[in-house]
């Protein structure tokens, strides 16, 4: 019975790919390779690419990551070893706390207040400072319109900060106590601790955290369609106004009309399948590479 349970989950997996292939397959056999790297989409002219839902995707995760990781570590870090035991629970409900709030209350939060915040000050600043700059400058390029990859970026920072926080917390209270403190006793430092004791002792379960946090920004839908944009096209600049994924698939398939259009969506439905097992299989490979060698 336990077998057929764990067949079942792997039939559903099997069965979700296949039925988005040949949902996708007219789009794919119309526009071949040119469906990945053009940035055309319009349905009156049956004209359909994914380049630039699939860049708006990563770059948005990537900007994520960035910010939403080192925060969270940082956050963790304080908690297990730096935070007074008055303040380590509550801090840590509240942590928790942010990972039950839906998304589309972050997606109206970030369009109401987070994003005015932006156009009114910190887009001007990025570009005012950093938009002359050889080279970067065309990553702070245009108007600040607050609507853009860098918003959507940065709301979904927030939205990952609990589940690297929650997991690396709980990894790094299993951090044996006498292994930091025979650190101390030699004269460690709270800082040379936890980069030479904590982190190495659990690399595994803070990779599985943050490799989960990057699930949930690849997926995100309505926080990211709320503040991105929504606008088909590649630009360099990360303050543009530009779409993912997810948010061309909630913004279009409803209008959808059968054909041409609804195997283009789901086309993008089956890369976004794909960009995330993939992503999933490398964390799994990375794991077992990191237990590997934990065990010689």
């Amino acid at each position: 019975m336990t077998f057929a349970a764990a067949l079942v989950v792997l039939a559903l997996l099997l069965g979700v790919a296949i039925s988005l292939f040949l949902g996708a397959w007219p789009a794919f056999r119309e526009f071949g390779l040119g469906f990945f790297i053009s940035d055309a989409w319009s349905p009156p002219r049956e004209k359909f690419g994914a380049a630039a839902a699939i860049y708006g995707t990563l770059l948005t995760a990537v900007i994520a990551m960035l910010i939403g990781v080192p925060v969270g570590l940082g956050i963790a870090v304080f908690l297990t070893e730096l935070c007074p035991p008055a303040l380590r629970r509550p801090i840590g409900v509240a942590i928790e706390l942010l990972a039950g709030i839906p998304s589309i209350i972050y997606g109206i939060w970030g369009v109401y207040y987070f994003r005015p915040f932006m156009q009114d000050y910190l887009q001007p600043a990025l570009i005012h400072s950093l938009g002359n700059i050889p080279l970067i400058g065309v990553l702070f390029e245009g108007p600040p319109l607050g609507y853009g990859l860098l918003t959507a970026g940065l709301v979904l920072a927030v939205m990952i900060l609990p589940f690297v926080t929650a997991i690396s917390r709980d990894v790094f209270e299993t951090v044996p106590p006498v292994l930091k403190e025979a650190a101390y006793g030699v004269g460690a430092t709270t800082f040379e601790v936890v980069g030479n004791i904590v982190l190495p002792y659990t690399r595994v379960g803070v990779i599985g955290g943050i490799m989960l946090a990057l699930g949930r920004a690849l997926g995100e839908t309505m926080a990211v369609t709320f503040v991105i944009g929504n606008a088909p096209h590649i630009n360099a600049s990360i303050l543009a106004q530009g779409t993912t994924i997810s948010a061309m698939i909630a913004n279009s398939f409803a209008d959808a009309d059968p054909g041409l259009f609804t195997a283009s969506l789901l086309a993008l439905g089956f890369i976004l399948f794909i960009i995330t097992f993939i992503v999933l299989a490398a964390a799994r490979l990375m794991l077992a590479r990191l237990e590997t060698k934990g065990a010689r």
